[in-house]
C-alpha cells in the first residue's frame, strides 16, 4: 500500500511472525495504512508482529496512536509485538518526547526482532 506522498506499508510472513514494513512519511493522512496492516493480526493470529520502521523518515503522533493501540490489542490477546529500526532521528525523538519508548519492545533490526524471546512465553 502506498500513496502519492511516498508513504508505504507492506507486510508478509517471516518465521512465526507477520512483518509490517513502514516507509516514507507517515502522518495523519497515511497512518490508516499501518492500522489496516496491523488489523490483519486480529484475523491471522501470528505469534508475533514485527513493525519495521527502518524506512520511516517522518512520523507524527498519528503513527504513535496506531502503534499504542496495536500494542494494547496484542497484550490483550496475549501476542507479542516488536517495533524495530534502526530508527530515524525523527522517529527516535517521537518516542523520547512522548515518553512511550518503554511501552514497546524495541529492536535494532527485523532479524533481532524475530530472534527476541517473547517475555510471556520465553519463545
Amino acid at each position: 500500500m502506498s500513496d502519492e506522498w511516498g508513504a508505504t506499508v507492506t507486510y508478509g510472513a517471516a518465521r512465526n511472525a507477520l512483518v509490517v514494513r513502514v516507509g516514507g512519511d507517515i502522518d495523519h493522512e497515511s497512518a490508516f495504512r499501518l492500522e489496516q496492516a496491523l488489523s490483519l493480526t486480529r484475523r491471522t493470529g501470528p505469534e508475533r508482529t514485527v513493525v519495521d520502521l527502518s524506512g520511516t523518515d517522518f512520523a507524527d503522533s498519528s503513527i504513535l496512536h496506531v502503534l499504542l493501540e496495536a500494542q494494547r490489542a496484542h497484550r490483550a490477546r496475549g501476542t507479542f509485538m516488536v517495533v524495530c529500526g534502526p530508527f530515524s532521528d525523527t522517529v527516535r525523538r517521537l518516542f523520547d518526547v512522548t515518553g512511550t519508548e518503554g511501552f514497546f519492545v524495541l529492536a535494532d533490526s527485523v532479524g533481532a526482532a524475530l530472534d527476541l524471546p517473547d517475555p510471556a512465553t520465553g519463545r
